[in-house]
C-alpha cells in the first residue's frame, strides 16, 4: 500500500503523516516513510538546490524537472522496493505538488507534467492521497518568518497553490481534502475514516 500526504505549505501534514504511520505500526504494518524531493542522496542534493535561495536562477520549467528528478530516484531505491517487500509506504509529497506547485501555480500545463511524471516513476500512483487543507491566513501564520525559497513566493502564489490542489482533488477519485484548520486529533481521525474502504488497513 502507498499513501501520500500532500497539501499547502504549513497545513500540518508532516504532524499527520508521523500520526498515520504510527497507527499503522500499532496496527501490525511494516511502515516505510519518505519525504518528496529527499530521502536518498541525490534527492537531499536537489532538495538543497531547489529550497536554499542561494541565487542561482531556476526556471519553472527546470525546477519541475529537478523535483520530477528527485522522485525518480526515490521510487527506484525506496518507494518501489519497499511495496514489492510487501511494506506500506508512507509519502511527504508526490507528483501532485508538482502539478499544484509548478503547474496551476507556476503555469506550467497540468498535464504535461502528470505525463512526464508518469514515465519518470514507471507508472507508480498512490492508493490514496490526502490533501491537507487550510485558510491561507492560517498557513503563513504557521509558516512564521523563517522562510525557503519556495515559502517566500507570497500569498499570491499560495492561494493559487490552494486553489490547485482544490480543483485537482475534485478530479481524482483516490484524492481526498481534510480540513486541517481543526484540531490535529480531529484531523488524524478524518485522516483514518478516509481509509475506511482500502482493503488490509486497520
Amino acid at each position: 500500500m502507498f499513501f501520500v500526504f500532500d497539501g499547502m505549505d504549513g497545513s500540518g501534514k508532516t504532524t499527520q503523516l508521523n500520526r498515520f504511520a504510527d497507527w499503522l505500526e500499532s496496527q501490525g504494518k511494516s511502515v516505510v516513510t519518505a519525504k518528496d524531493p529527499g530521502t536518498t542522496k541525490l534527492g537531499e542534493d536537489l532538495r538543497s538546490i531547489l529550497l536554499t535561495d542561494s541565487g542561482t536562477p531556476i526556471s519553472m520549467r527546470a525546477e519541475m524537472m529537478l523535483f520530477t528528478t528527485a522522485r525518480t530516484q526515490l521510487v527506484e531505491e525506496v518507494i518501489r522496493p519497499a511495496l514489492t517487500q510487501g511494506q506500506v509506504v508512507v509519502l511527504d509529497r508526490y507528483v501532485l505538488s508538482t502539478v499544484v506547485y509548478q503547474g496551476h501555480a507556476g503555469n506550467l500545463q497540468p498535464d504535461e507534467i502528470r505525463t512526464i511524471n508518469n514515465l519518470a516513476t514507471g507508472g507508480l500512483w498512490p492508493e490514496l492521497t490526502f490533501v491537507l487543507d487550510v485558510p491561507l491566513d492560517v498557513a503563513m501564520k504557521r509558516l512564521g518568518d523563517d522562510l525557503d525559497r519556495m515559502e517566500s513566493r507570497g500569498a499570491e502564489y499560495f492561494q493559487k497553490v490552494r486553489e490547485g490542489f482544490l480543483c485537482e482533488a475534485k478530479a481524482c477519485d483516490r484524492t481526498v481534502v481534510i480540513d486541517a484548520a481543526q484540531q490535529p486529533d480531529n484531523v488524524a481521525a478524518a485522516i483514518l475514516a478516509a481509509t475506511g474502504g482500502i482493503n488490509g488497513v486497520g
